[in-house]
C-alpha cells in the first residue's frame, strides 16, 4: 500500500476500520507498518481524529492512566507530563496520523450503521451514513476482508443521566461534562459536581481555580491516590539515553509496578485498602474528613482514581473545594437537598455521573443474513467474537492503559492476516466449545459496567476464552502463542 491513498478501485478493502481514535490510528499505523501492501480506510463519524479526546472538552480532560503506557510503543512520549491534558494526547494521535500517512486514509462523517458479513463471498459489507458539510446524509456502502472494530466502549451520542426528582425547579444549568458547552462561563459561580470518579476527580480542581466554590457530592466514596504530575525516571533516563530506548524503558518500569501493585491489591486487599486510605489520610490532614475516602468495595473492584500531584486534595485542603458523601433528596431552586436535610446551594450542577456502555460502536452486526447478538457470544483472546469470522474488537484495559491492549490486537490482526496470505485463507473465524462455561467480560463493580453489562460478550472459563486484564499474561498469549491454535479455524 502506497503511504497515500486516495483513491481505490471498487476491488474490496483488505481491512475497513471504524473509529479514528487512539485505537484506530494504532490499527492502522501497524498496518502500514506490518502489511504494507494491505488496502484500508477508516471510517471516522466526527469530523476530526482523536476519539475520546475529541469528544470530551471539559475543563482540565486528562488521561488518568501514565502516558508512558498510553503512548504506543513506536512513538516515544516526550512532553513532562506523565498524566497528560486532552489537547496535548490528541495532538499525539494526530502527529501519528499525518506522520504515517494514515490522515489521507481517513473517511470523517462517516457513521458506520451496519457490517454483514457472507460467507460465500468471504467479506464484509458495510453500510455508512454520510455527513456533508450542509448536514445533508447518504448511504454509502464499502466491502472489506476484514473488520476492526476501534469504536471504544461507550456511547458517543448519549452519557449515563439519571433523573433526579424535583430537578425541572432547579434555576441554574445543569450540565453533563460528555456534552460540555463551549460557551460556558463559571467564574465566580457556585458549582456542584454530581459523581465520584475520575471525571469528578479531573473536574473539582479544574472548576475550582477560577469558581466561588465547588463541591463534590458523591453517593459513595471512590479510592483517590496523588501520583506526580512527572515521572522523575523518565526525566532522567530521556537526559541519558535515545528517546526511543528511554521511552522503552521506562513505559516497562510503570507496566512491571502497576502490575505488581495491581496483584497485590488481589492478593491482600484488606492490606492494601489500609494502605491507600493512610495515604489519602496524609494528603487530606485535619481539614477534611478522611471518610469521604473511604470506599465500601476492595480496591480494584473500581479502577482507582489519580490525581496528578494531589491537585483535588490541595483544593480540598485549602477551601476552595468541598466533598460530600450523601444521597440526593431532591433539587430545590438554589440547589440540592440531601437526605440528611442539607441544602447545597449552586449555580451550576455537573451531573458526572458515568458513561453508557456500548460494545460495538451502535454497529448492527449480521452474519450470513442472522442478525448477531454480541451478549450471546463469547470473547476470544478478548479481541475476536465467537463464531463471527474475520472481526477483530479492540478493547482495552480497566487496570491499566487501554493502548496497551490495542497496541497487542492490531499487531495480532497483522500477524493473522500474515498468516491468512501464508496460507491461502480467506476466512478465519473462532469456533465456540459448548463445553466452556459462560463468565462475565468484565470483573468490575463500577456502575457503568455493571449498567452496560447486558451488552458486553462473554469471556470463558478457560484459554483461550479468558479475559485476563493482565498486559503480561496478554502479551505472552497474543504475542508469541500460536496464531493457528487449535480453536481458530481457518479456510
Amino acid at each position: 500500500m502506497s503511504t497515500v491513498q486516495q483513491q481505490f478501485a471498487p476491488a474490496p478493502l483488505d481491512v475497513l476500520i471504524i473509529g479514528a481514535g487512539l485505537s484506530g490510528i494504532g490499527a492502522a499505523h501497524a498496518l502500514t507498518d506490518q502489511c504494507p501492501d494491505k488496502r484500508y480506510l477508516i471510517l471516522e463519524r466526527r469530523a476530526a481524529i482523536g476519539g475520546t479526546w475529541d469528544l470530551f472538552r471539559y475543563p482540565g480532560i486528562r488521561s488518568d492512566s501514565d502516558m508512558y503506557t498510553l503512548s504506543f510503543s513506536h512513538k516515544p512520549w516526550t512532553h513532562r507530563k506523565a498524566i497528560a491534558d486532552g489537547a496535548d494526547i490528541k495532538r499525539y494521535i494526530e502527529d501519528i496520523a499525518e506522520e504515517s500517512g494514515i490522515t489521507h486514509n481517513i473517511r470523517f462523517q462517516r457513521k458506520v450503521i451496519s457490517a454483514s458479513w457472507s460467507t460465500e463471498a468471504a467479506l464484509w459489507t458495510i453500510t455508512a451514513l454520510a455527513t456533508d458539510p450542509s448536514g445533508n446524509e447518504q448511504e454509502e456502502v464499502y466491502q472489506a476482508r476484514l473488520l476492526s472494530i476501534c469504536a471504544g466502549y461507550y456511547s458517543y451520542d448519549e452519557g449515563y443521566r439519571p433523573e433526579f426528582p424535583e430537578e425541572q425547579v432547579f434555576k441554574g444549568q445543569i450540565i453533563h461534562p460528555q456534552f460540555w458547552p463551549t460557551d460556558l462561563d463559571y467564574s465566580g459561580k457556585r458549582v456542584v459536581v454530581i459523581g465520584s470518579g475520575a471525571t469528578a476527580v479531573t473536574l473539582v480542581p479544574a472548576m475550582a481555580k477560577t469558581a466561588a466554590h465547588v463541591t463534590m457530592l458523591q453517593r459513595s466514596p471512590s479510592y483517590v491516590v496523588a501520583r506526580p504530575l512527572s515521572d522523575r525516571t523518565a526525566q532522567s533516563l530521556q537526559k541519558w539515553l535515545p528517546m526511543p530506548t528511554a521511552h522503552r524503558l521506562t513505559r516497562w518500569k510503570n507496566v512491571l509496578i502497576g502490575s505488581f501493585y495491581h496483584r497485590l491489591a488481589l492478593k491482600k486487599p484488606d492490606f492494601f485498602k489500609m494502605r491507600l486510605i493512610q495515604m489519602a489520610k496524609a494528603q487530606v490532614g485535619s481539614e477534611v474528613d478522611v471518610k469521604h475516602f473511604i470506599p465500601s468495595y476492595k480496591p480494584w473492584d473500581q479502577r482507582i482514581c489519580a490525581v496528578p500531584d494531589g491537585d483535588l486534595f490541595h483544593d480540598l485542603r485549602a477551601g476552595r473545594a468541598s466533598v460530600v458523601t450523601d444521597t440526593i433528596e431532591s433539587f430545590t431552586e438554589n440547589g440540592i437537598r440531601l437526605s440528611s436535610g442539607e441544602e447545597l446551594e449552586a449555580d451550576i450542577i455537573v451531573t458526572a455521573t458515568g458513561l453508557r456502555l456500548n460494545a460495538m460502536g451502535d454497529v448492527q452486526v449480521s452474519v450470513d443474513g442472522e442478525t448477531v447478538a454480541v451478549a450471546e457470544r463469547m470473547s476470544y483472546k478478548g479481541m475476536m467474537l465467537s463464531d463471527i469470522p474475520n472481526l477483530i474488537l479492540t478493547f482495552g484495559y480497566t487496570n491499566a492503559s487501554w493502548t496497551l491492549k490495542a497496541e497487542l490486537t492490531s499487531n495480532y490482526t497483522c500477524r493473522l492476516l500474515r498468516h491468512m496470505d501464508s496460507q491461502g485463507y480467506r476466512i478465519a473465524v473462532a469456533r465456540r466449545d459448548p463445553a466452556v462455561q459462560n463468565m462475565p467480560f468484565l470483573n468490575f463493580t463500577s456502575g457503568y459496567v455493571q449498567r452496560g453489562a447486558h451488552v458486553l460478550p462473554k469471556q470463558g472459563d478457560r484459554k483461550p476464552w479468558q479475559v485476563y486484564q493482565s498486559y503480561l499474561a496478554d502479551k505472552l498469549t497474543i504475542q508469541y502463542g500460536r496464531v493457528d491454535d487449535g480453536i481458530m479455524q481457518f479456510k
